[in-house]
Formats: C-alpha cells, sequence, structure tokens
C-alpha cells in the first residue's frame, strides 16, 4: 500500500491485491454513516466474500443504506443463501441482467451479454474505490497456484468519490425502475459533468457505457500513447486490442518509444488466452517488449506512459471490455502516482514475468493461438452486426 497523496483536491492511495484492498474497505464499511453503494462483477462465496458480506450487514443492522448491484453472469454462482442473508439484514440486492446461453442471438437478448465489469464502491459519497479487484479471495482454490492474483484498485477521497457515487445512483436507478424522462434527465446532468472534467486535469473518472461514452476508456488510452516520448507499460489479463490500437504502440516503438506489455501468462480463460498468443508474433516485430506474468494469474487492467500518466481501472483491452461490458477506470495525471505504479509494475515484471521471444511459442500453440483468434473475431462480428 502506497502512503495516500493529495491531487486536485482528492487523497489517493493506490493498493495492490486484496491483502491491502479488503481490510481498507471493510473499515470504510464500519465506519459508514449514510450510504454504501458496491458494484462487483464477482462476488465469490469464499472467505473475502464473507467478509465483505458482513461488513455489510453490520453496516446495514446500524441504519446505513446499502446497495449491491451485482453482474448475473459473473456472480451466478453466488449462494441463495447469501443473497437472503444480505436481504434479512436490510441490504437491497439487485442483479445487472442475468446470465443466458451465449449462442443465443436475437437481437434483444445480445444485448443482455453486456455485462456489469466495474469493480466500485462509494461510502457516503466521500470515498470511493475504483479498480479491477473483484470481491474474492487472492490466491485461487482448487490449483496448484500459491501466489496471489495481481491486481489493482484506488482509494480515493474528494470530488471524484462523489461522481463515483453519483454514477453508481443513477446506474442503480437505470437497472432498477427509472422511466425513460427520468433517464433521460439523469443522463444530461451526468454527461455536463463529465464534460466539466475535461482532457488536462488531473483527475478523471473514465466510465464505458452503450451509450455515448463507449470509447472513452479506449481513447484515454490511444492519447497517451500517441503523446508518449520515453515509455509505455500496460499490464493487461486480456490484451486483445483492436488493429488501431495496435497501431499506435507500433507507432510509439518505431519513433524510440520503449513500450512494455505485462500479460497474462497462466491460462484461466482458454479461448482469450490463446487468441491473445496471435498477436505476439506481430508485437515482437513491432518492437514491443512481451512478458507473461507467472506467479500467479494476472487480473490488472493499468497502465503508465512516461511515469507521469497513469491508468486504474476494471477494462481490459479486448473486445468485450471495449464493446460489450460497463466499465468504469481512473486516469490520473501525476507523476508521483504514476511513479508508484510503474515501481509496482517493474517489480511484478521482474519477479514474476516471463520475457517472450520469437521462438516462445510451439508449434501447437500457435494453432491454437489462430484458430481462437478466428473464434473470437467471428463472435465480434456477430455480435457488432446484431447491435446494428
Amino acid at each position: 500500500m502506497t502512503e495516500p497523496q493529495q491531487l486536485a483536491g482528492n487523497q489517493l492511495t493506490l493498493l495492490q491485491n486484496g491483502a491491502e484492498y479488503f481490510p481498507l474497505l471493510c473499515a470504510d464499511i464500519d465506519a459508514a454513516q449514510r450510504t454504501v453503494l458496491l458494484e462487483t462483477y464477482i462476488f465469490a462465496a469464499d472467505n473475502t466474500g464473507r467478509m465483505v458480506r458482513i461488513a455489510l450487514q453490520r453496516a446495514a443492522g446500524r441504519g446505513v443504506k446499502v446497495r449491491v448491484l451485482l453482474d448475473g453472469f459473473g456472480s451466478a454462482e453466488l449462494p441463495q443463501s447469501w443473497v437472503d442473508e444480505m436481504v434479512a439484514a436490510g441490504i437491497v440486492v439487485q442483479w445487472f441482467r442475468r446470465a443466458i446461453s451465449p449462442f443465443t442471438w436475437q437481437r434483444s437478448r445480445v444485448r443482455r451479454l453486456r455485462r456489469l465489469h466495474r469493480k466500485l464502491v462509494a461510502v457516503d459519497g466521500e470515498i470511493a474505490y475504483i479498480g479491477g479487484i473483484n470481491i474474492i479471495d487472492d490466491i485461487p482454490h482448487g490449483g496448484n497456484i500459491a501466489a496471489p492474483r495481481l491486481d489493482y484498485a484506488v482509494r480515493v477521497q474528494g470530488d471524484i468519490a462523489h461522481q463515483v457515487h453519483e454514477e453508481m445512483r443513477y446506474l442503480w436507478a437505470t437497472v432498477k425502475w427509472a422511466t425513460l424522462r427520468k433517464r433521460l434527465n439523469r443522463m444530461r446532468v451526468l454527461l455536463r459533468h463529465r464534460h466539466e472534467n475535461a482532457e488536462g486535469v488531473p483527475l478523471q473518472l473514465l466510465l464505458r457505457d452503450n451509450l455515448r461514452h463507449r470509447s472513452d476508456i479506449e481513447r484515454a488510452y490511444l492519447q497517451a500513447i500517441a503523446e508518449a516520448h520515453s515509455e509505455i507499460i500496460i499490464a493487461n489479463a486480456y490484451f486483445l486490442p483492436g488493429w488501431a490500437f495496435r497501431q499506435a504502440l507500433k507507432a510509439a516503438a518505431a519513433r524510440g518509444v520503449r513500450v512494455v506489455l505485462l500479460l497474462q501468462g497462466r491460462v484461466e480463460h482458454r479461448l482469450q488466452h490463446y487468441a491473445m498468443l496471435a498477436l505476439f508474433g506481430q508485437l515482437l516485430r513491432d518492437g514491443i517488449e512481451l512478458y507473461q506474468y507467472q506467479h500467479s494469474f494476472l487480473h490488472a487492467k493499468v497502465g503508465v506512459v512516461d511515469g507521469a500518466w497513469a491508468t486504474v481501472g476494471s477494462s481490459n483491452l479486448d473486445p468485450f471490455s471495449l464493446l460489450l461490458a460497463r466499465e468504469a477506470n481512473l486516469v490520473v495525471r501525476d507523476a508521483k502516482f504514476a511513479g508508484m505504479l510503474r515501481d509496482s509494475l517493474l517489480q511484478a515484471i521482474q519477479s514474476g514475468g516471463l520475457r517472450i521471444g520469437h521462438t516462445s511459442l510451439n508449434p501447437l500453440s500457435q494453432l491454437l493461438a489462430r484458430l481462437s483468434y478466428g473464434v473470437i473475431r467471428l463472435l465480434i462480428s456477430l455480435l457488432v452486426r446484431q447491435r446494428h
């Protein structure tokens, strides 16, 4: 955990992994006086999930308004008994789009493939957590991995925390009961507020939705990459960006910028993993350094440019995050904060990163990579066609 840092009227604390994140989160929930809002993709029925659930129940028991919004696919395995216990304690639980078969292509049902991938918490409108950490134990169960997932979040106090609170209230109302008129009126207020948080300011909350902010997170990355002078470091669990993003990295490397990608080294989701491998050859030819994280699963979605620009959030650089999911990233333009994240990433690369070379992929892996990449592109083309 880094020391809290003041920036533009906000206090920021960079958190790595659940060991730093959850004790602080539960302490803030225990200190809540008015509201606790929580959104997550995965809420697991494990020790971490129990710790967070009990903290939420304690808050509700002393009269705090507690709302929990869960993704219908990512949290599908949460036992109904846990939900019932939260509801009985006074917590209001809501689901964001129950899961459906991925092989269902009717347009009305394809919309339900859009997932809530944000990991946000707002406490009293004064404290917020933004990042990629799900409500789940750090160390995966049922395997031979003994090290925690590599992931990050930021604890924020200040204006950004209030903005997170308002955005979460809006999505809750959208999912729950808002009429079209209420949605539009609320949206106009939020869009004006987002516009005020313009480029060049030290802090920006960037949300990806399926309306006017489909590409905000990707555009922020692209702008930072285009302006890079010396170094780009990106850590991403599922790295399958489009042509424009890959060309931006290629152009940066061509003008002498060191481009470093820390990517998933353990096979967690086979299709995405092998599809990502299909890009390695071209990325290496473009002069980009590739590392695969070996200690555990990589779950980070972060980037640092020139040691002065940083982003931490929930958005992968893959078609599912960039085209379908609701995501939230915090952009920080500050050398101290970016330097702390950079140091953490370089340490992860040094201690757990395997450098990938042109001969690293065997023929079977190359075949699986090409097939998986083709399947991903086919799925995305079908989804995009259904959207239109």
